[in-house]
């Protein structure tokens, strides 16, 4: 069987056509803890982090949870979020060694995305679409590798408490938020950490500021998708600025599940663009 496996933080539950396994991460706080899958009331949680003074984190699948989807599979792509802010990556190649020693004919590929959500989407969409075509397993390796070389990941957040608080980004970084309003645009730079590359105050200006440094690094009418925690008009406002320049672009949008909801943030945006 050929299986497509992402952790949850990819944001997706189903892909056409393929066998797609969803690995749950999971938000802590000291009272309670929400497990990353289909049962995840996103509203709920974010209320409750939303009023919760404490300290609040997050945890990567288990051994237990990898070897569980692996099973049944003899040719199995796994995509990870960065390795660079996540042991997710590790507990894959751990799972990987594990389940070789029993299952020594079958082949998987651990692909670490240095990135996360939306980017990660693109990067399974390539998969399952080679896999359809037929390609050999080395096929699929070389040309989602290859075609990971060409994809970005850019974020518009207004808080940065939770990435703070977790280590993902320093406080030097979230003092550009001082001011009520100021929206943060990042990237994910290439090595898979967090990268602050403008400011914007308001949410057309932060769509216009999104759009324009997705096209300076060199977006043509590629494929686009966007994960918003609870914002739809802002990721519409962003798919009508595409459009007006390449109405034909690929475009879908989403609702953020549990993970990217607890980093993004109410109102974040997070854009994953093929360039």
């Amino acid at each position: 069987m050929i299986k497509i496996i992402a952790d949850s933080s990819s944001n997706i539950e189903d892909i056409e056509g393929v066998v797609f396994e969803s690995v749950p991460m999971t938000i802590y706080t000291d009272e309670v803890s929400y497990k990353d899958d289909k049962k995840l009331n996103l509203r709920r949680m974010l209320d409750y982090l939303k009023n919760y003074k404490g300290r609040s984190y997050t945890s990567c699948p288990n051994i237990a949870e990898w070897l569980e989807a692996l099973e049944g599979g003899d040719e199995i792509y796994i995509v990870t979020v960065t390795s660079t802010l996540s042991g997710t990556y590790n507990g894959a190649m751990a799972a990987k060694k594990m389940y070789l020693e029993n299952h020594p004919d079958a082949k998987i590929e651990v692909f670490d995305s240095k990135s996360t959500g939306p980017e990660m989407h693109l990067i399974v969409e390539k998969l399952a679409e080679l896999i359809k075509m037929g390609c050999s397993f080395d096929e699929v390796c070389k040309k989602t590798k290859e075609y990971m070389k060409k994809t970005s990941l850019y974020f518009a957040l207004g808080s940065l408490h939770n990435l703070v608080e977790n280590g993902r980004v320093s406080k030097l970084v979230a003092s550009a938020l001082d001011v009520l309003g100021i929206s943060i645009i990042a990237k994910a730079s290439a090595i898979g950490d967090i990268k602050a590359i403008a400011k914007a105050r308001g949410a057309k200006k932060t769509v216009e500021k999104m759009y324009q440094e997705i096209r300076n690094a060199g977006y043509h009418g590629g494929k686009i998708r966007i994960c918003h925690v609870e914002n739809e008009s802002i990721a519409l406002a962003f798919i009508n600025r595409v459009k007006k320049d390449f109405a034909n672009a690929d475009i879908k949008y989403y609702l953020s599940r549990g993970l990217c909801g607890f980093y993004a943030e109410q109102g974040g945006l997070m854009i994953g663009a093929e360039l």
